[in-house]
């Protein structure tokens, strides 16, 4: 079995991969060894001086975080925005390192579109080449967005915690996306049903970009890690062990 490292995505940290990676040790009683890993900016690294962090330099150090904890021939499983990062930290990589990739309804702009590019700025629908946001008050926009499938409860719990993480700007201004190379990894995509943050439609054509041999998909929302975190942490075991 592969060892599962994991990447959060946008607004958040390492710490949003907990549930998972508990149900991954009970699932597997404590035989998958998994690594959170936090950006610059996030979770641990909260405090962190981003200002003069490039593109690159965000990629090597988590890189450098996965080399520090010993792993090798890793499972690389990224979430939402990690999606951006986790093909160029496959590229970065030393062989050995990265044995495979798992995206978790991941994005995936074209090159020459920046993240936020690649969402727009209206509602959803208006651009065919845009993802767009649902057409709700932008003070229910997060709430829709990625608690739709929680209760009252886990929703004001996970909102609280959104926005104290903060990736550096320059994951926002890159756009010199390639894919080419995903072609010689292994990768899946797991698809979530319910997703409010990237539709169906938007996950389908991004596993494309990403070159995703195999795609699972699963009844949850955008956040699947903290809503359907046993359905997850059985999709993912069955990776590491394939």
């Amino acid at each position: 079995m592969r060892d599962i490292v994991f990447l959060h995505g946008g607004g958040q940290g390492s710490w949003v991969w907990d549930q998972t990676i508990a149900a991954i040790a009970r699932q597997s009683d404590g035989a998958a060894r998994c690594l959170a890993l936090d950006a610059p900016g996030c979770g641990t690294k909260r405090g962190v001086d981003t200002t003069g962090y490039a593109f690159v330099d965000t990629t090597a150090e988590l890189v450098a975080d996965i080399e520090a904890a010993g792993l090798s021939d890793v499972m690389l499983v990224g979430h939402s925005q990690a999606g951006m990062t986790i093909p160029h930290m496959a590229e970065l990589a030393p062989a050995g390192l990265i044995g495979k990739l798992v995206y978790v309804t991941c994005s995936a702009p074209l090159a020459g579109l920046t993240t936020l590019d690649q969402m727009g700025r209206g509602p959803r629908g208006s651009s065919p080449d845009e993802v767009g946001f649902p057409p709700v008050p932008e003070a229910e926009r997060y709430a829709v967005m990625f608690c739709n499938d929680m209760d009252e409860a886990e929703a004001a719990t996970f909102l609280s915690g959104l926005g104290k993480d903060g990736w550096p700007a320059s994951a926002y201004g890159w756009s010199d996306w390639r894919y080419d190379h995903l072609r010689a990894i292994p990768s899946s995509y797991v698809i979530a049903l319910r997703d409010m943050a990237l539709p169906v439609e938007w996950q389908e054509r991004f596993a494309d970009r990403l070159h995703a041999r195999r795609i699972t998909r699963i009844d949850a929302g955008h956040q699947v890690m903290n809503t359907r975190q046993e359905g997850l942490a059985e999709i993912l075991l069955a990776e590491a062990r394939s």
